[in-house]
């Protein structure tokens, strides 16, 4: 088991690509801890995955800094260190730069970007004093390409390669790597509300002709979480099919 003794914490872990990563994490060996702003959905995964591991999750909001410090310090009273966090927690609010309003911009930016920050700042001190662990953030391809109607969206994720690689300069002394994944279009519950339509036309631009499988995108942050990335740091890893290229 390529995660055998691991603790990891995993936000937006409830459902889509946060909940594939944790079942590859339990298939792993870890104890998982999923963080979501969903209780109900948190009660659901917890149940649906609880065979397979070690799993509990809390109710968190990232985007509040106090709330994060709170949850993380309860984490590790009961499982003494984080060794691995995937900040994974993310959402939508799309629109035109025209018709975008400040409160999608600012909604989209205060998950994607500052709750990345916020479960950083909250876990990061007890790896330093660790002396080891691991930071995946998840970010996108639309990070590299921008993408119609995603002002916010696509700068987030690009803030999200940006702070990947200030971290993997400030923490790799201290024994910590930090690296991030950029999903490319992706089967999940987010991108399954979007028409048919629109679904065939984004595989149609994907060199492999289809849309991935969130457990595809899993096994990246496995790898990267594992032993035989130790020397990967401060890398952003496209897991799309080709479409950047």
């Amino acid at each position: 088991m390529k995660l055998a003794n691991k603790v990891a914490l995993i936000t937006g872990g409830a459902r889509g690509l946060g909940k594939s990563i944790a079942k590859r994490y339990l298939e792993e060996g870890a104890a998982v801890i999923i963080v979501d702003i969903s209780v109900d959905n948190l009660d659901r995964t917890v149940l649906e995955l609880k065979p397979l591991g070690r799993i509990e999750g809390y109710a968190m909001d990232v985007t509040n800094l106090s709330e994060v410090l709170s949850v993380t310090e309860k984490i590790i009273a009961k499982f003494g260190k984080i060794d691995i966090l995937v900040n994974n927690a993310g959402i939508t609010a799309d629109a035109q730069l025209l018709k975008m309003t400040e409160e999608q911009f600012d909604a989209v930016i205060a998950v994607n970007l500052k709750g990345v920050f916020n479960c950083a700042r909250a876990a990061a001190p007890y790896m330093v004093e660790a002396g080891r662990g691991c930071i995946l953030n998840t970010t996108s391809v639309v990070a590299h390409n921008g993408n119609f109607g995603q002002t916010n969206y696509a700068a987030s994720k690009a803030g999200v390669i940006a702070m990947t690689k200030t971290w993997a300069k400030e923490l790799g002394k201290k024994g910590i790597t930090v690296n991030a994944v950029a999903p490319g279009y992706t089967l999940t519950e987010m991108v399954k509300k979007v028409p048919e339509n629109i679904l065939a036309a984004m595989a149609e631009k994907d060199p492999l002709k289809r849309l991935a499988q969130p457990e595809e995108i899993a096994g990246a942050f496995v790898f990267l979480a594992s032993d035989d990335a130790s020397y990967i740091n401060g890398a952003v890893i496209n897991v799309d099919g080709g479409l950047v290229l």
